[in-house]
């Protein structure tokens, strides 16, 4: 380098990975054989998107910022000969997506140094590359809670004279993987014709959109496994597992020009069909406890019981389909210790009407200190009992 004998951009710890809105910090660090003169020096921090139609090309046709930040470090002077050091520190914005490195469009984000200097002078420049990473919580999607199926049937000639059925069934247990993750497919085909099938073939397969001048989509097969011929007649059950590679996660929250889908087709090559069983990637497991917060479970409330006011008890219907209340007690242990079930017994004596009967003295066996004026209850429960014993259960049966 001449002058310069050393240029570079250092991340506090050696850090080299960050989440949206996390500060980053670090020093440019720079060692001169000889005094330079500088207008200044500065550090950048930028993020952004890029896509392009040609594979593995930087000549962005769209792009897309996130963050461009530039702080000044040392102003003019002169750069003395020995070792500098000057700190920086920005912030990451809360919306920033996590990097992305594709064929056809990456999501970059790095911290750039450059000493400017006077005109007709060289200046000097250096980057660090780092990266951002937002986990994707699979339980954060409530569509990917449970088993994912799909059916199809296919109407097919063959021999130019014939002709058959082929229905094809296909799930797996879950909605969403992560990298590491065994997905669980089962497959059935129902082969109606005379004619024996293809292989059934399960493929992982990966779909990036990329929204440039001219959307186009890019999609490649991640992971492949083949299962039996079904011969014509029959049909077979087909179980099988796919080991969920290392992959880009399915959401990049905050890019609006990349789009990643995953999804496993199963399909029949002979005859030509074929199923699709939309899943995600993520990098938080669904978790089948998990309650998601869109639908929280609320607990079920005990039933409300109300309590008896003293100075109005509920009289209880008697009659002779319904069980003979009990012995009558003491005045002063009633009042504020009525039963907390009456309410409960009277609703369920209603007639068929759903109406409640008519309160009338005859509808009752006789207590004491109970007094029927207008088909109104006196409230004075205090009142003496009589000398004489109370009906019996039969005699008023009977009276009735």
């Amino acid at each position: 380098m001449g002058k310069l004998q050393g240029f570079e951009v250092s991340l506090a710890d050696n850090k080299a990975t960050y989440g949206p809105g996390e500060a980053i910090s670090g020093a440019v660090k720079i060692s001169t054989a000889q005094p330079i003169q500088c207008k200044a020096i500065k550090v950048n921090c930028t993020g952004f998107c890029g896509v392009t139609s040609k594979v593995n090309d930087t000549a962005w046709t769209t792009k897309e910022q996130y963050c461009n930040s530039t702080v000044s470090v040392a102003d003019k002077g002169t750069l003395r000969q020995g070792v500098h050091s000057f700190p920086f520190r920005f912030l990451l914005p809360a919306s920033a997506p996590p990097s992305y490195v594709g064929p056809y469009g990456r999501i970059i984000y790095k911290i750039r140094a450059f000493i400017d200097t006077p005109r007709l002078s060289k200046d000097y420049a250096v980057e660090k590359m780092f990266e951002v990473v937002n986990p994707f919580n699979l339980n954060d999607v409530p569509e990917l809670q449970g088993t994912n199926s799909a059916s199809t049937t296919k109407n097919f000639s063959y021999m130019l004279m014939k002709s058959g059925t082929v229905t094809l069934n296909a799930a797996c247990d879950l909605r969403g993987y992560t990298p590491g993750q065994v997905v669980q497919l089962e497959t059935e085909v129902l082969n109606q014709s005379g004619k024996s099938t293809g292989m059934v073939v399960a493929s992982l397969m990966q779909k990036v959109t990329y929204k440039a001048k001219k959307p186009f989509h890019d999609i490649r097969t991640v992971a492949e496994v083949e299962g039996p011929t079904i011969k014509g007649g029959k049909q077979c059950q087909w179980k099988e597992q796919i080991i969920v590679p290392e992959l880009p996660q399915s959401s990049l929250a905050g890019c609006n020009i990349i789009d990643i889908e995953y999804f496993i087709q199963v399909s029949l090559k002979n005859p030509e069909v074929s199923v699709k069983l939309p899943i995600a990637i993520g990098r938080i497991p669904v978790d089948p406890t998990c309650k998601t917060p869109s639908r929280p479970v609320l607990p079920t409330p005990a039933p409300r019981v109300t309590p008896q006011q003293p100075s109005k008890p509920v009289p209880r219907p008697r009659s002779c389909c319904i069980s003979p209340s009990a012995p009558p007690i003491d005045p002063d242990q009633m009042i504020g210790a009525g039963p907390a079930d009456m309410p409960n017994r009277r609703y369920s004596q209603l007639p068929s009407s759903g109406q409640p009967p008519a309160v009338t003295p005859n509808a009752f066996s006789y207590t004491a200190g109970l007094a029927f004026q207008q088909n109104v209850l006196s409230p004075d429960l205090r009142s003496p009992y009589p000398h004489e014993l109370p009906p019996s259960y039969d005699e008023s049966c009977s009276n009735n």
